[in-house]
């Protein structure tokens, strides 16, 4: 995670060169050398370093408790945000007036759209249909996908990857609820808005990288912690009986049998070519020589979708902008293409080619 938060850090401080903001880091007992890395690379960052991992929703309030600000983004470590992102979301927000929670378009690190983007909320009904991947009643869908992914409306659910809100607002349905450990606060917080009488809007037309497969292993401690989430907003906002207590359980069995077959059946993407979007030819030596194989420097312009070869493309945010590789990304993406980003002034370069497993890192 240590290299993701790096590049985090970075975007974000690019998106408030223009505007006065502060960097509040909330780190959960890391075993690498995140902290280090924060305290010698980012001394302004205000950071809060926990001895033990307290969860996502107490670090989230810890964060938010120390913040000065009008507004507040809960932004997961491995997200990429573009340059204009918070200028344009208050812009919007000012626009707007009273709203509980903004969020956006999430992509992964293959540029492909991420649909707990815009969710409806999660009744039982659709959270089982979503399960079994069955359509039992002609109820809402567990995602909102009545809406376009470039749209910008009110929707009922917003993803914890990525959260614009007035502090004040956050502070009056008392932010997280410190009982979800990981996993569903983000749903239990967006409905506290809806009882509130607030809308919470997805805005499609501005869009962040979320790598996701980085933040956590998906194996049975992780599908016990969703599930149990899930169990626990039920328990708070809907009706239960035992019949909810077998869903959770059936549906930790069916997902850990579903993605051990989509394991078993994967295929590792071979790259076949590499092309560096840079002007840095020492860049491009370093990366032959770790890569052992050739690396073909171009323009971002030249860039097309059409493509034969696996191939990846490295992006230099030395002389490339955050928004303008988040652009070409979700315009050249292919089942054939992967990507990386160089992020500016590190000696590394890094991405995901699934949103389901850990990330890919080259030092140099």
């Amino acid at each position: 995670m240590r290299y993701f938060l790096e590049q985090c850090i970075i975007s974000v401080k690019a998106a408030i060169k223009t505007i006065e903001a502060e960097i509040i880091v909330v780190d959960n007992a890391s075993s690498d050398d995140s902290c280090r890395m924060v305290r010698e690379r980012f001394p302004k960052v205000q950071f809060i370093e926990n001895s033990e991992n307290v969860g996502f929703s107490k670090a989230n309030n810890q964060g938010v408790k120390v913040a000065r600000g009008e507004y507040i983004c809960i932004l997961n470590p491995d997200t990429v945000v573009t340059e204009n992102i918070f200028v344009d979301l208050v812009k919007q927000a000012k626009e707007i007036g009273e709203f509980g929670i903004m969020g956006v378009h999430l992509i992964d690190g293959t540029g492909n759209f991420l649909a707990e983007s815009k969710r409806n909320i999660p009744t039982p009904k659709n959270s089982f249909s979503k399960m079994f991947r069955i359509k039992i009643t002609k109820d809402e869908d567990y995602y909102a996908n009545h809406l376009h992914e470039t749209s910008n409306a009110s929707v009922p659910i917003l993803v914890g990857a990525f959260m614009f809100m007035k502090r004040q607002t956050y502070n009056e349905v008392s932010g997280f609820d410190e009982e979800y450990f990981m996993y569903g606060e983000d749903i239990d917080l967006s409905y506290k808005m809806l009882k509130k009488g607030w809308n919470n809007y997805y805005v499609g037309n501005l869009s962040v990288i979320h790598y996701k497969g980085e933040s956590t292993i998906r194996d049975r401690v992780y599908l016990e912690r969703f599930y149990g989430a899930m169990q626990l907003f039920y328990q708070k906002h809907f009706r239960t009986n035992v019949f909810y207590d077998a869903f959770i359980k059936l549906g930790i069995q069916f997902s850990l049998m579903t993605r051990s077959l989509q394991k078993t059946s994967g295929n590792k993407h071979l790259i076949e070519e590499y092309y560096l979007v840079s002007d840095d030819a020492n860049l491009k030596n370093n990366l032959q020589k770790k890569l052992i194989k050739g690396v073909t420097i171009i323009s971002l312009e030249s860039l097309t979708k059409e493509t034969i070869k696996n191939r990846e493309i490295i992006f230099d945010n030395n002389t490339i902008s955050f928004l303008d590789i988040i652009k070409t990304m979700k315009r050249i993406k292919t089942p054939q293409t992967t990507f990386k980003i160089r992020p500016q002034g590190c000696n590394f370069v890094i991405g995901s080619n699934s949103s389901d497993s850990r990330g890919d890192i080259i030092v140099f």
